[in-house]
Order: structure tokens, then C-alpha cells, then sequence
């Protein structure tokens, strides 16, 4: 009976000790405002614009309850909605119907669950803000 309890209790420490050091080794999560802050490094925020042209848009990226980032190559714009924020979510399909080839602060997108495919919520966009990267100067 002692062997088995020596066994048992040897083994739990083993797993605690394996826990505690995956604990240790785990990088803080970032938080969505600190991850839109991170892929805007090195960039300049410019005059916000009510529209942006969607051709030019090549990527789009959603942050959660936080903005939509639309990478349009050299500019980087950023929506903070005016409505609706709280359902942003990065695992969400977002479904804009815009009219011609832009998109405005007027429109406003909607939140698809990945998963079942109901509707989860709707988004008031803002002003799109863009940043550019700072040119920095040659030195001869």
C-alpha cells in the first residue's frame, strides 16, 4: 500500500513540476488593442477619411471588440466603429455589402458566427484613420 502511494504521490510531482514549467514558458497574451498597436509600429496616423477604396484593399483584419484594419499596401486603415464594436470578433466572417468601390463610415458590416452561420452582430463603421510608414531620411 506505501508503494503505491510512493508511486502516486512521485508521479503528481512529476506533473506539477512539468505544469509549473509550461506556466513559466507561456508569453502574456496580448490584448486586442495591444496587438492592433503592434501591427501599426513604425507607422504614422494620418487625416481621417470617410471612405476608402476597396480595390486597393488586400488584406483585412478584425481585432477583437476594438477596429477593423483594412492593409491597403502602403497605408494601413483603421475603423474604430462608431456602433456595435462589442461584436468584433476575430473568429467571426465579416459581411460588408458595399455600394460601388468603396467603403464609408456610413455603411455599416455584419458579424457571421464561423460555425453555425447565424448572424451575431452589426457594426456602425466610423472614419477610416490611415498609417503610413515613416520615411526616413537618407543621410549622404
Amino acid at each position: 500500500m506505501m508503494k503505491i502511494a510512493s508511486k502516486i504521490a512521485a508521479g503528481l510531482a512529476a506533473g506539477s513540476l512539468l505544469l509549473a514549467g509550461a506556466a513559466a514558458d507561456a508569453k502574456p497574451r496580448l490584448t486586442p488593442e495591444q496587438q492592433l498597436a503592434k501591427s501599426l509600429e513604425g507607422r504614422v496616423a494620418g487625416k481621417p477619411a470617410n471612405c476608402i477604396y476597396t480595390p486597393r484593399v488586400m488584406n483585412t483584419r478584425i481585432y477583437d471588440k476594438t477596429a477593423i484594419a483594412y492593409d491597403a499596401g502602403n497605408t494601413i486603415w483603421v475603423n474604430r466603429p462608431d456602433a456595435g464594436a462589442s461584436s468584433l470578433d476575430d473568429s467571426d466572417i465579416m459581411v460588408t455589402q458595399p455600394f460601388g468601390s468603396q467603403l464609408c463610415s456610413v455603411d455599416i458590416v455584419r458579424m457571421i458566427d464561423r460555425t453555425s452561420g447565424f448572424w451575431r452582430g452589426s457594426v456602425g463603421l466610423g472614419q477610416f484613420v490611415p498609417y503610413t510608414k515613416v520615411k526616413v531620411a537618407k543621410v549622404d
